[in-house]
């Protein structure tokens, strides 16, 4: 009986996982010959392996990465007595009261030393179409940290935390917002022992939550993460508060101003007629942010999906209006130049929060080889999580051969695991991959299986 292939192997140690796991692996070699082809040109949920199409969109796109990026920061002017806080697609803006870099702060102080009597307090974002939320994101996401609303105008990753800390036994427990943004509605209780369940749910565009659940009497405080639906409100009502804490009356509201998305921000509708934008305005202060290289490995090491939907529109604007559809159509052009068939991907987001995502094993094995070859393509894996050292794989392939050997971007999503990227196999050579695993049954993982697998190819080459 001839002895069982690597291959073979492989795919009995992937059998090992819950029944009804969908696998797809393509494992090349550093001259491009497959190592491992299963279901190499099926179409698989990417989850965050979507930010690899994004990020690279980003380099071979926008100008001057690694320095200070010029155009994105946020600007602050006075429309009359109203004042305007203008978001240009940064995703960096802080407010936080420790802010050195970045900060909401020093526009405050512009407008401090130009006025001290103010109107309304606007928010705009309207540098990019009206698009919170992308195409296939499940709603139930809109209410918590990672399904945020984009916006033009971010700040404080349009997020804030809700801690909730253990009362008496059948008491509600306490809570606390990081900013008083909300109205929390608390039917949360206290139990004397047990497991800490607690869940907050909102309707979109309402600012009153409801806390609920139970939380163990002897449980260490519990930190939640709330998403925003309206970051420019948002901004705009943290603009205020700091312009108030400097003296500055504001008289007015706080309100936010869109552009909603139109025939014109789809590149396929609007042809060959020039993209439409809004004017830019006079301002008191612009910010300029670091350079664009350090977002992106932030975005690729901790899997920021709010950074990356930025970045997709942040690229969609270099040639279009800034919408979801211009920033594809540059992901698209940009796998054409590496030869990716088209029926190898379809994407709807930046960050693979989206379950439209589609991509196929070879077809990001070959993107990958693509990128190695750019002048930017160590830069840009340089972003990627290091296999037991840091970002999403820190606690991955520990004490294994690949261990610091394996640079890789992971994408977990309902049912659905990836991982793409490179490792450097025993030989020392150095291999491209792709792998998926869509249809985990309900309380199962294929984490385990997908490491185990990897783990035999690079032994074995």
């Amino acid at each position: 009986m001839a002895a069982e292939t690597l291959q073979q192997r492989v795919e009995a140690r992937l059998a090992q996982a819950a029944p009804g796991t969908r696998f797809g692996l393509v494992v090349a070699a550093d001259d491009g010959h497959e190592l491992i082809a299963i279901a190499p040109d099926a179409r698989f949920i990417p989850a965050s392996n979507t930010k690899m199409f994004t990020t690279a969109a980003a380099f071979a796109n926008l100008p001057a990465m690694d320095q200070p990026d010029t155009t994105g920061g946020a600007a602050v002017g006075l429309d009359g007595n109203d004042v305007r806080l203008i978001g240009n697609g940064d995703a960096r803006l802080s407010s936080a009261a420790d802010c050195t870099i970045d900060c909401l702060a020093v526009l405050a102080d512009a407008v401090a030393a130009r006025t001290r009597r103010v109107n309304d307090v606007i928010g705009d974002d309207t540098a990019f179409p009206d698009q919170r939320w992308s195409p296939g994101m499940s709603w139930n996401n809109i209410p918590s940290s990672d399904g945020t609303g984009i916006s033009a105008l971010t700040i404080d990753d349009n997020r804030i935390s809700l801690t909730v800390t253990p009362a008496s036994v059948g008491s509600a427990p306490t809570f606390q917002l990081s900013q008083p943004y909300y109205t929390v509605l608390n039917q949360a209780v206290t139990v004397a022992t047990g497991k800490t369940d607690l869940t907050v749910d909102r309707m979109p565009a309402d600012r009153t939550l409801r806390l609920f659940g139970t939380i163990a009497a002897d449980a260490k405080p519990e930190s939640i993460g709330l998403g925003i639906d309206d970051p420019a409100h948002y901004a705009a009502w943290r603009l205020k508060a700091l312009l108030e804490v400097r003296g500055v009356k504001v008289r007015g509201s706080v309100r936010s101003v869109h552009r909603p998305l139109a025939f014109a921000d789809d590149p396929e509708k609007r042809g060959n007629a020039p993209p439409t934008r809004p004017a830019a305005g006079e301002v008191l202060a612009k910010l300029t942010p670091p350079p664009l290289t350090q977002d992106m490995t932030t975005i690729n090491k901790v899997s920021q999906n709010l950074h990356a939907e930025l970045t997709l529109r942040r690229v969609g604007l270099l040639r279009g209006t800034g919408s979801i559809e211009d920033g594809q159509q540059a992901v698209q052009a940009l796998l054409a130049s590496a030869g990716v068939p088209r029926t190898g991907f379809d994407f709807s987001d930046g960050s693979g929060m989206s379950t439209y995502n589609r991509v196929a094993p070879r077809s990001a094995v070959k993107f990958l080889r693509w990128v190695a070859a750019q002048p930017w393509g160590a830069t840009w894996r340089a972003t990627l999580p290091i296999a037991g050292y840091d970002g999403t794989l820190k606690s991955r392939f520990q004490g294994s051969t690949l261990q610091g050997r394996l640079f890789a971007k992971t994408g977990t999503l309902n049912a659905t695991r990836a991982l793409s990227g490179y490792m450097i196999a025993k030989s020392g050579r150095t291999l491209t991959f792709s792998m998926f695993a869509n249809d985990e049954p309900s309380g199962t993982s294929a984490r385990e299986t997908m490491d185990a697998a990897l783990e035999m190819v690079a032994s074995e080459n």
